[in-house]
């Protein structure tokens, strides 16, 4: 694996900003909120984290942490709009929780993937992309998300009830 760069660095100590306020928002309000300071900090973490990784040719060239990166943009920019407009109407607060959830989502996968392919530091517990370990990992992090974002939306759901 090859060393971190300097945007590396940032890339990784933002991101970990960003998952700790994104994690800590949901624990408090339940979703992720454009309208409070822990929301607000979180969706900015994580926009410039995903600007920052589009910088990032560790591996090459465009890799799926560039389409991850891409994804979360897009999310971002979903579930803002949600969240400031009525375009979606009544299902605009869902559509809110999903984008921004599915970020949080995002930001998992690579945090996941990085860690295990570097740590302990000379002697990873995976090796490539393809060890099974990995899947493994994703696959928790997908029901662990649709879990989530079950519980958020019924939550959601009884609020506006």
């Amino acid at each position: 694996m090859p060393e971190i760069t300097p945007l590396g660095w940032f890339h990784t100590a933002l991101g970990i900003v960003a998952l700790s306020s994104g994690v800590y928002t949901l624990a408090r309000y339940k979703e992720i909120l454009l309208r409070t300071g822990s929301g607000k900090i979180y969706l900015l973490a994580t926009l410039v984290t995903a600007a920052t990784a589009l910088g990032i040719f560790q591996h090459g060239g465009f890799g799926p942490g560039h389409a991850l990166a891409i994804a979360t943009v897009l999310a971002l920019a979903t579930g803002t709009v949600a969240a400031t407009t009525g375009l979606f109407g009544k299902l605009s607060r869902y559509m809110q929780a999903i984008s921004y959830s599915a970020t949080l989502l995002f930001h998992t996968v690579p945090a996941v993937t990085d860690g295990l392919m570097r740590l302990p530091k000379g002697d990873p517990v995976v090796a490539s992309l393809d060890d099974p370990i990995l899947r493994t990992c994703y696959l928790v992090l997908v029901v662990l998300f649709l879990i989530g974002i079950s519980l958020q939306l019924r939550w959601i759901y009884r609020q506006a009830a």
